[in-house]
C-alpha cells in the first residue's frame, strides 16, 4: 500500500500549513508520498513554480521538486503546470471535476466517494468512509492513521 499525505497533512487537516515546502518536508521525513498542488506562472525571465491549493503561493525551485521526485504526486492546478510538467519524469496528474483520472505513471487516482476500484489510489477516503480493500494506494489528511491499520 502506498501511503500519501494530502498536502503534507498527518493526523489532521491544517490549512494554513498545507503545501508549505517544510510541512512537506516533515510528511516525507515521516515516511510518506506527498500530494502537492502546483502552479506555474510564466516570468518575464522563465516560468516560475509555486506550491499552493486556490493560489500560487509558496515559490519553490525546480531542483526542490527533482530532489524530492520519488515522493510527490503532484496535482497540477493551472494549463500551464501541465505544460511545464508534461515532458518530465516526474508523477503528476490534473482534473476538475472527474470521477478519476490518471496520473503520469499510470496510477488511477480516485476521487473522493467513487470507490472500490481495483488499483487505484483512493483520496480522502474518510469522507465518505470509502472502502480502500482494492486500492494500491491512500492519499489523505489523515494517513497516520492508515498507515498504523495496515501495519497491524
Amino acid at each position: 500500500m502506498i501511503f500519501i499525505s494530502h498536502r503534507g497533512n498527518i493526523t489532521t487537516k491544517f490549512q494554513s500549513w498545507e503545501n508549505e515546502p517544510t510541512y512537506i518536508d516533515q510528511a516525507i521525513k515521516n515516511g510518506y508520498d506527498v500530494e502537492v498542488d502546483v502552479w506555474v506562472k510564466s516570468e518575464c525571465y522563465g516560468s516560475q513554480l509555486y506550491l499552493g491549493h486556490d493560489k500560487p503561493q509558496y515559490g519553490v525551485d525546480l531542483s526542490w521538486y527533482e530532489d524530492r521526485r520519488n515522493n510527490l504526486w503532484i496535482h497540477c492546478k493551472n494549463h500551464q503546470a501541465v505544460d511545464y510538467f508534461s515532458n518530465t519524469k516526474f508523477n503528476w496528474f490534473w482534473h476538475d471535476k472527474d470521477d478519476m483520472t490518471l496520473t503520469s505513471n499510470g496510477y488511477i487516482w480516485v476521487y473522493p466517494g467513487k470507490q472500490p476500484i481495483n488499483n487505484s489510489v483512493a483520496v480522502l477516503p474518510e469522507l465518505h468512509t470509502d472502502d480502500v480493500s482494492k486500492c494500491v494506494g491512500i492519499c489523505s489528511d489523515i494517513i497516520e492513521e492508515y498507515r498504523n491499520a495496515f501495519i497491524r
